[in-house]
């Protein structure tokens, strides 16, 4: 098998990062496109000594999983890798990919639960980040999404997983920016104004908060007026903001947000708290089904234990510890972000809460000084997963049980089987679906914590 060739596969099983997978002179083949029981022709892309990749020419035979997208640029975009694969399915091979990572890189034989579907599969996706280019010939400014692999941006004009409202903004921006004298950021050369367009999306009131990313130093008289001219147009933009980000970076945001036009925040409510969410705060993507996980472990607790005290790890602006406040004695919060930190002290503030103490520290650094022990730890890592010197800490410090909030089943897997080699015992692991269209999975898995 060499590179180019075209050969026929039966897709057998669903890998973790959204390919098909499937065998051909017994050499593992990841095919992108493609549903477990399609039979297809494929071309060889790349082959490597332990597998090869491909891409579909034909669908000889459709698996009964294989839908239409209802995205006409669903095979251009890149951003819902399966959305051609029928929702139900989908939570399957979601169920699959977890069950996958905690048997063979966990070494563990659990089982785990049916993933809980996403309240909303389209206009779910409240956090709209689109880079901006300019053609060349025509100098149309360009606003989408990036092909799979490249720094290319693919034009959308309509993107049915986010609130139609941004479709709308967006647009605006493309026709309006070149009567500002706005220009589109080129890559390549470091040239052109605007950079990204961000936009947050209250599902709660339907207010959305625009951040205009710029090549530049400082806030320029053009660039103002644009702002203000976009906060006018539009009665659901709660205000528009500029962040300045002038270097030579993937980084999306630079290090100052200047506010042009209204508020520099939306407000969201989850489980009966409200959050205000600034530009760069780092907030649940999808908020119906982050009220599904933070109320499945409000629940647990509430069920299990008696006003606990809890630390809330990796806290971010503290948004499960402010949803589980109401059922502890105590939530100690612990985050490295500044902004967060003061963000979550806002949300104390506008909630009334009295029972939270916000620390800005790095986790494993405040663990480490800390002699509290607490009932409950709560852990949210980012997608590299916790370090080991935090998990001694947790088993150091934790009295009972440890709930673990992922976005990656395969260091969820990596973390659960250290803390089983420490003596732990993994209760239950719990999927969500947060990221419908996408071979993203969330979990929550329950620890039961050696006793001391």
């Amino acid at each position: 098998m060499n590179e180019n060739d075209l050969v026929e596969l039966d897709i057998e099983n669903f890998s973790n990062l959204g390919y098909g997978i499937a065998r051909n002179d017994g050499i593992v083949v990841f095919v992108e496109g493609a549903c477990p029981q399609d039979k297809v022709t494929a071309k060889i892309t790349k082959v490597n000594k332990n597998y090869a990749n491909a891409i579909i020419k034909e669908v000889l035979f459709p698996s009964p999983n294989r839908i239409q997208p209802f995205c006409a640029m669903q095979k251009v975009c890149g951003a819902c890798q399966m959305q051609f694969i029928d929702y139900d399915y989908q939570l399957k091979l979601k169920k699959q990919i977890v069950q996958d990572a905690i048997n063979k890189i966990g070494g563990l034989d659990i089982e785990v639960k049916d993933v809980v579907p996403s309240p909303e599969t389209k206009e779910y996706r409240c956090k709209i980040q689109y880079p901006i280019s300019q053609t060349k010939v025509s100098g149309r400014i360009l606003a989408g999404y990036y092909k799979p692999q490249t720094h290319e941006v693919v034009n959308i004009k309509h993107c049915p997983i986010q609130p139609s409202i941004c479709d709308e903004i967006i647009e605006f921006i493309r026709n309006k920016a070149f009567d500002f004298g706005i220009s589109g950021y080129i890559e390549k050369t470091h040239a052109g104004d605007l950079r990204h367009v961000v936009m947050r999306v209250s599902k709660s009131t339907g207010k959305v908060l625009v951040t205009l990313v710029t090549n530049s130093k400082k806030v320029f008289e053009r660039l103002e007026d644009f702002a203000k001219c976009i906060y006018e147009e539009f009665e659901k933009v709660s205000g528009v903001c500029v962040n300045l980000n002038p270097k030579k970076t993937n980084v999306i945001f630079g290090d100052e947000t200047v506010l042009l036009a209204g508020e520099d925040f939306v407000e969201e409510k989850l489980l009966n708290k409200t959050f205000k969410i600034g530009a760069d705060t780092f907030f649940q993507v999808n908020p119906k089904s982050a009220e599904n996980i933070f109320k499945y472990v409000k629940d647990y607790i509430t069920d299990n234990f008696e006003e606990p005290v809890i630390l809330d790890a990796y806290a971010g602006m503290a948004t499960i510890g402010i949803c589980v406040s109401d059922c502890a004695k105590k939530v100690v919060s612990v985050e490295l972000n500044k902004q967060s930190c003061e963000k979550a002290r806002q949300c104390l503030k506008t909630n009334s809460i009295e029972n939270i103490e916000i620390h800005n520290f790095d986790t494993a650094q405040y663990l480490k000084h800390t002699k509290r022990k607490f009932d409950i730890i709560i852990t949210d890592p980012p997608r590299k997963g916790s370090t080991k010197e935090a998990l001694d800490e947790f088993l150091r410090l934790g009295k009972k049980e440890l709930i673990y909030v992922s976005c990656n089943p395969a260091t969820l897997a990596r973390d659960l089987k250290y803390l089983c080699e420490k003596g732990c015992t993994v209760k239950s692991i719990q999927p969500f679906d947060m990221f419908p269209h996408t071979y993203h999975v969330e979990n929550v898995a329950i620890i039961t914590l050696p006793q001391s």
